[in-house]
């Protein structure tokens, strides 16, 4: 196993990395905290907290197998080289984890709080049946030669797909409705920071080591930068450029439709 030739790049790779970690984890609590202080979902996409639900799932099967099984470490040394590290590090494990706390949360919100007339699509539904049903067929294809790094790699392919399209919905729902009202800035914001952060943690390692093979080695982790940053870019576009006066100001236990019609019927009486 490698190690590192440059202290301060070592450094700066463990700074970035946690700096990743904090931008991503913090960036699910805006979120979480809207819902709860509006009491009411009405702008978050559902599908999208379903389908990051699994894409996060997958993930952090992929990050704890691949940090803390040493038969998944040696199958990777004997693929890439034992001159190679390990493109796992612990505060990947640690993110992986956050995330799927804090997404089942803002899942559990999504039932319990006012929604109006959202609901999540079959569409997604059948998407997350058919992931799980191929991932279990891999599992038992790699059981009888005992191919963990390969299965793990299913998985991280699982949540690059789940990252190219989760956040699909919600910007076609920003789109239809002209807003953003509903949907925490902040969680974008964050989110963008985490993966400029991380990316720039990959090319740390990359740089000291001489060698690109952790970006594909780790397609996973490199993708999850690049998709997350042009998606956040587009919210941030969404927000502040096309639709900044575009965010209601009433009272959110009101979705969309009955809060039109109560300034519908506001106007009829005033004239």
């Amino acid at each position: 196993m490698a190690s590192w030739n440059s202290i301060p790049l070592e450094v700066t790779y463990e700074v970035l990395g946690w700096l990743a970690f904090f931008s991503w984890s913090f960036s699910f609590y805006p979120q979480v905290v809207l819902n709860f202080r509006r009491k009411c979902v009405v702008g978050l996409n559902f599908d999208f907290v379903l389908l990051n639900l699994t894409k996060h799932s997958s993930y952090m099967i992929y990050n704890v197998c691949l940090y803390f099984s040493p038969t998944i470490q040696k199958q990777y040394f004997e693929k890439y080289g034992y001159d190679q590290m390990i493109p796992v590090a612990a505060n990947d494990v640690a993110f992986s984890i956050h995330a799927v706390l804090l997404t089942a949360i803002t899942l559990f919100q999504i039932f319990i709080y006012e929604r109006g007339s959202q609901k999540i699509s079959k569409i997604s539904c059948a998407i997350i049946s058919v992931v799980w049903f191929t991932a279990g067929v891999c599992f038992f294809v790699a059981l009888p030669s005992h191919s963990w790094l390969w299965l793990i790699s299913i998985f991280n392919s699982i949540q690059v797909f789940m990252t190219l399209i989760k956040y699909i919905p919600q910007a076609i729902m920003n789109f239809t409705r002209k807003s953003t009202d509903g949907f925490s800035i902040e969680n974008i914001l964050l989110d963008f920071i985490g993966g400029m952060a991380n990316y720039a943690q990959m090319t740390v390692q990359s740089i000291d080591q001489n060698s690109w093979v952790n970006f594909y080695g780790n397609i996973g982790k490199t993708l999850l930068s690049l998709v997350s940053i042009f998606f956040d870019i587009l919210f941030m576009c969404q927000h502040y450029v096309l639709y900044p006066d575009k965010r209601t100001h009433v009272s959110p236990r009101f979705n969309d439709e009955s809060t039109e019609g109560l300034i519908d019927q506001q106007e009829t009486e005033s004239a």
